[in-house]
């Protein structure tokens, strides 16, 4: 009888060993899971800072084939098509808006040899954001979505010269926005040298959009379907005009400088403002994105940010701000009082 049971039990295992051995594989599984879903998006987070990087890398590159100014962030083109543009079209509004934008991705296709598939990010839905009038491809636009003109999916008219899905944005005191040509009081844009920015390493070049919420943050408040990509950020804020920055007075009677860096409590908790691209109510940072894993606070997670110098931080934005990474001037502004007082508690 001992020997029947000794065989019994070598054909098998008894029910509890097969349940044990089912709880140990579900508790190993249970284990390994978050951290391979940990793994994998830090993997899309190196990828999405390799991409930054060769994009910065193309900055450079073009200021080296003897550009010496940054090149705008767009600008409203001569025609429909082409690079071509006019300084006399940059005004508050579009003279000619059939010809649409000329986003400073495209000038770096020519002076700088980089990829449209450097613009992209995987861990961003679709890549990146769709360009602000995407054009006749439907596959290039977000569902919903209307361009400036009103047009819907597969409208050819406009089309702007930007990469198809872009994850990235410049940092607007540095990349100009096109108002060059603005009348009355309003101040205008400039062009920035690269000999302007003396601390290159430490001063933020591009970061990337907040993809939450179908980019809701880089749509226009009062019209979701309408999206603005082609916007950078502004990373100030003014003295007496607060997120109205051109209308910030020129005079800066202390010296001092008439802009600052928003407070990290303008920064909104973890969620998503919509239309924040347009500078929202408090400051158009909250378009940054925090979608990457690592450094973590209530105010969401992190970003990639790649400097003047071409390398890339992963930091969180109210990192950025506390260590005044965007800059000591606003150098694009045109005008005087630019400069940014960078003192705390102010």
């Amino acid at each position: 009888m001992n020997t029947h049971t000794v065989r019994a039990r070598g054909g098998g295992f008894t029910l509890i060993e097969l349940l044990v051995v089912i709880a140990v594989i579900a508790l190993l599984i249970g284990i390994l899971l978050p951290s391979l879903g940990k793994a994998r998006a830090t993997g899309r987070m190196i990828k999405c800072a390799a991409g930054e990087r060769s994009v910065a890398q193309a900055v450079s590159a073009y200021l080296i084939n003897g550009k010496q100014y940054f090149p705008p962030h767009y600008v409203y083109g001569a025609s429909e098509s082409g690079l071509e543009w006019r300084l006399e079209d940059q005004q508050l509004t579009n003279p000619n808006p059939n010809f649409g934008y000329v986003h400073w991705s495209y000038f770096l296709f020519n002076e700088g040899g980089v990829s449209e598939d450097a613009f992209r990010c995987p861990s961003m839905f679709n890549g990146g954001a769709p360009a602000t009038n995407p054009g006749p491809d439907q596959k290039d636009w977000e569902a919903g979505q209307t361009n400036d003109l009103g047009g819907g999916p597969g409208s050819s008219t406009p089309t702007d010269r930007q990469v198809k899905r872009v994850a990235y944005t410049g940092n607007a005191a540095i990349f100009p926005r096109n108002k060059f040509y603005a009348s009355g009081s309003e101040r205008k844009n400039v062009f920035v040298k690269d000999a302007d920015i003396q601390f290159t390493s430490g001063t933020i070049l591009l970061t990337e959009f907040n993809p939450a919420a179908n980019y809701s943050a880089v749509q226009v408040s009062r019209d979701s379907t309408i999206f603005k990509s082609h916007r950078p950020i502004t990373p100030f804020v003014g003295l007496s005009s607060g997120v109205n920055v051109y209308d910030e007075p020129q005079n800066d009677p202390y010296g001092y400088g008439r802009y600052k860096y928003p407070s990290v409590d303008d920064i909104e908790d973890e969620g998503v403002v919509p239309g924040a691209i347009e500078d929202g109510t408090r400051t158009n940072m909250n378009a940054i994105g925090r979608h990457h894993p690592g450094k973590k606070s209530s105010k969401g997670g992190t970003a990639n940010f790649a400097y003047v110098d071409g390398h890339v931080e992963q930091s969180t934005i109210t990192e950025t701000i506390e260590k005044k990474r965007w800059g000591d001037k606003f150098w694009s502004m045109g005008g005087n009082a630019t400069k940014v007082d960078t003192r705390d508690n102010r």
